[in-house]
């Protein structure tokens, strides 16, 4: 088993704390504190570079191997996660819709709840059915912020009327 490895990076959202190891990247957590500079593992250089490319806006989809824990129905989750293009975003209904089952709404809101790597499996361009910013591990304000670097609140806004 590869030893598990982590990194840190300062972000326009705070700091982030990446983990992984040579299988792939297993966590992207957002921090509430500050970390000091650190030298980068290689195995995580790439992450790194990618999320950089993100935040300075020339990045819009990244190409990482990830080694994600969960149960069957969370990968499935995560997966459909993956095919939500950068600057559009989805429903918890649309979601559901997505892996097949339309009533599991809310377990899809438990999942995307429990995603290892968000930004990079993109689960804050998911919105409530009526266009509203509701739940985020790493908070609405990080939500937002992400949602405008993608444009994606103004494209909600054009769908919804609000322009």
């Amino acid at each position: 088993m590869n030893p598990i490895h982590q990194a840190f990076l300062k972000t326009p959202v705070g700091h982030l704390e990446v983990t992984g190891s040579e299988n792939g990247i297993r966590t992207l957590s957002f921090l509430n504190f500050k970390v000091k500079p650190q030298p980068v593992p290689s195995c995580l250089r790439i992450c790194i570079a990618q999320l950089e490319e993100y935040f300075h806006g020339s990045r819009q989809q990244f190409d990482l191997k990830l080694d994600l824990v969960g149960s069957q129905f969370q990968l499935k989750v995560w997966n459909e996660l993956l095919k939500v293009p950068y600057g559009k975003t989805v429903s918890y209904l649309e979601l559901a819709q997505r892996t097949g089952n339309i009533k599991a709404f809310r377990a899809v809101g438990g999942a995307n709840g429990h995603n290892p790597v968000s930004i990079i499996v993109p689960c804050h361009r998911v919105i409530g059915s009526n266009g509203r910013l509701v739940g985020y591990r790493g908070g609405l304000k990080r939500k937002k912020w992400l949602l405008e670097h993608e444009h994606a609140l103004f494209q909600r806004d054009l769908f919804y009327g609000k322009l």
